[in-house]
């Protein structure tokens, strides 16, 4: 009796969850689903000027800096259409819509970046904002944006009764953003930008391809047949291939994400637990990932670490999974007192952080100064990629004449190759905008 009892409450229970978690509920007719999805895959006439009118607001967007802008420009793009039409035409073996799918993709592509390429090259404003910046560099966290927005997206789609979902993925998933960046590389003749912009949207463009194939095949939609046996076995293979093809790079971009994001997160972990030290400071951290061989590159200043410091420091890092990372320390003048540009840069600024020291260690306990200004170092090496490390202190200057002395923001920066005047310039007058302050003196190698 009691087995029985038991027996009943379980199914009971079964039942219960797989009512709340049944996705065929409330599910459209597979054809007007399959109709509605052919009809956004389309860029002609509404739709193409939709794209256009969308892509140069989100120009506008990250031109200015303004989320709200941006957000509004991915709610009116239509690029989730093609996306879902070819995961889509995988999930029910129809080549055509598959075809018709890469097709609009492929002209809405072009058309978003030539028109973002336009709007950035008549544009008075040239300067990479932040919004704009984080558009260059995808993680491991648009990978799953990306898989997870596309699974709602096409839940929602199947549904009889349509929701404000769909804004919802656009906005989450965020396609529009990376073309404008993208078009931006271009008129600014940064690669670096159009490539890392390219990166980050095929990557969400591969996963809601994706999520909707899955979606469409747990939701059992009939596959499409034909009378040709023969013919509907090549299309069988052609459909395997696309999604061989897509599956296997999009696995192995994901592979390569979630390493270097390991990567930068046990590089931190490290960097922060290790040198604390008193009389030193970290002021610049970079760290640099590559599948063989890994880099972590520190610029201090205090008083100078001896050999056997990092010697020992180094020996650690394979405690934090760091394997094959070079640990690689730059401080004041080397041991050998060769004259090095750079070197004595960082020497000049040792004084200052030991009189910053100074006025710490006098000020009331719970009361320590902290410097006002913001962590640049992911914006400044978007912007600069040749840009090896850079410091930022306020330095007081004492005139020899009777005028009251005067505070000014220093930043030290060093490039692997010398910057030209045009790129000084331009680097003075971001980091007086970044920094929000009125003077910079500005030391470049």
């Amino acid at each position: 009796m009691e087995q029985e009892k038991e027996t009943k409450w379980y199914r009971l229970l079964k039942l219960t969850i797989a009512r709340r978690f049944n996705l065929h509920l409330d599910k459209a007719d597979e054809d007007e689903v399959i109709l509605s999805i052919k009809k956004n895959s389309d860029f002609i006439g509404a739709n193409l000027w939709t794209l256009i009118f969308a892509i140069f607001i989100a120009s506008i967007g990250l031109n200015v800096n303004s989320t709200a802008v941006i957000i509004g420009a991915m709610l009116i793009s239509p690029l989730m259409g093609p996306i879902m039409g070819i995961g889509l035409g995988i999930g029910i073996n129809d080549f055509e819509l598959v075809k018709k799918g890469i097709r609009n993709l492929l002209v809405a592509t072009i058309i978003s970046i030539a028109t973002s390429t336009l709007y950035f090259l008549i544009t008075p404003l040239h300067e990479a904002q932040s919004e704009l910046l984080a558009r260059t560099t995808p993680s491991v966290w648009d990978v799953f944006i990306a898989f997870f927005g596309g699974l709602a997206g096409i839940v929602a789609g199947t549904r009889k009764e349509k929701s404000n979902v769909i804004p919802g993925v656009a906005i989450a998933t965020a396609l529009m953003p990376p073309l404008c960046t993208a078009g931006y590389g271009i008129a600014a003749g940064h690669i670096y930008y159009f490539l890392g912009a390219l990166y980050l949207y095929f990557i969400n463009s591969v996963f809601i391809c994706i999520s909707t194939f899955l979606i469409v095949r747990f939701l059992r939609f009939k596959k499409k047949s034909f009378e040709d046996k023969a013919y509907e076995k090549r299309i069988g293979h052609y459909i395997f291939f696309i999604v061989l093809i897509t599956l296997l790079p999009s696995i192995y971009l994901a592979y390569r994400i979630v390493q270097k994001s390991i990567f930068e997160s046990n590089a931190q972990k490290f960097v922060r637990e290790q040198f604390q030290f008193k009389n030193t400071q970290v002021v610049n951290k970079n760290y640099k990932y590559n599948p063989n061989s890994n880099e972590i590159e520190l610029l201090l200043i205090g008083y100078e670490l001896t050999k056997q410091q990092i010697d020992t420091i180094g020996k650690r890092l394979k405690n934090y999974g760091l394997y094959r990372t070079t640990l690689n320390i730059k401080q004041g003048l080397n041991a050998k007192q060769e004259i090095d540009l750079s070197q004595i840069k960082a020497s000049i600024l040792e004084d200052v952080f030991k009189k910053d020291s100074s006025i710490q260690a006098s000020a009331p306990r719970g009361q320590e100064i902290n410097a006002p200004y913001p962590d640049i170092a992911k914006e400044i090496k978007a912007l600069y990629p040749n840009l090896n490390y850079y410091a930022i202190s306020d330095m007081i200057i004492h005139r020899a004449d009777t005028l009251p002395r005067d505070t000014v923001t220093m930043v030290v920066a060093n490039f692997s190759r010398p910057a030209s005047s045009a790129e000084r310039s331009r680097l003075n007058a971001w980091l007086k905008m970044r920094l929000e302050v009125d003077t910079v003196k500005l030391v470049v190698d």
